[in-house]
């Protein structure tokens, strides 16, 4: 029976934002920071020997690695994020574990200080 398994990690990051709404918030476009949330969810069959969809020491190496990439650095500065929404935050993730984690279905990028938060489904 496929089960899910999720790990969540943190990083402190800058970026600016432009918005193109009317009445735009200045302050988007100041180099401004959030502390960040994200949880990464595998989706598959427990193996019969290990009872393990993935084994979570191999996740949170892959998990530490990005995060160093993320982590205290200024994202607008990071290759291939664009703009660092919440959405293109939860691309890029997507994109860097994939390879190393192909069980990845799903991709949370959230602010709990602000209630902000954006899902990739890639399954």
């Amino acid at each position: 029976m496929p089960t899910e398994l999720s790990q969540s990690f943190y990083f402190e990051a800058a970026h600016t934002l432009r918005r193109y709404v009317e009445g735009e918030v200045e302050s988007s476009k100041r180099v401004h920071g959030h502390t960040y949330h994200a949880e990464v969810t595998l989706r598959g069959e427990p193996d019969r020997e290990t009872g393990m969809v993935m084994d979570l020491g191999v996740v949170r190496r892959e998990l530490a690695s990005l995060r160093e990439r993320l982590d205290h650095r200024f994202l607008d500065e990071v290759e291939g994020i664009g703009p660092a929404t919440l959405e293109n935050l939860c691309a890029f993730i997507a994109r860097e574990l994939r390879p190393s984690l192909p069980l990845l279905v799903r991709v949370a990028v959230f602010r709990p200080a602000s209630g902000d938060r954006a899902t990739l489904q890639l399954d």
